[in-house]
């Protein structure tokens, strides 16, 4: 017979990388579409069609405001996802998907900051 906790401590991090997997997918689409948008401005900071980036610099912001809050909740998933790891003891396939994910949200928030890094 299994523990009950083990049981438990398995469906949490399965839900908890279910959730990471689904935040993963919807920063990877939004940093897509940042990227397309910091692509349309020009070195001096105007859509290349030379009209001011009014709605444009808003929406920049806007996206930008956005990714941050999704990092916010992928780094708090991951930090669950540490806590459940840690309390179900060593095992290499557990700590390996941790550690990718954990890499994951730091590519990520490379992006974010090269992309504002361009827009500042």
């Amino acid at each position: 017979m299994r523990d009950p906790n083990l049981e438990l401590q398995e469906l949490g991090w399965e839900e908890l990388r279910k959730e990471a997997r689904k935040i993963e997918g919807d920063l990877d689409v939004k940093l897509s579409s940042y990227a397309k948008l910091g692509g349309r401005f020009t070195q001096t900071g105007h859509v290349d069609s030379g009209s001011p980036p009014l709605g444009s610099s808003r929406s920049w912001k806007s996206m930008e405001m956005e990714i941050q809050s999704l990092l916010e909740k992928l780094l708090d998933i991951n930090d669950s996802m540490s806590r459940c790891a840690a309390s179900a003891g060593p095992a290499t396939s557990v700590t390996q998907k941790l550690a990718r994910h954990r890499d994951i949200l730091h590519d990520f928030t490379q992006v974010l900051r090269i992309g504002a890094n361009f827009n500042a």
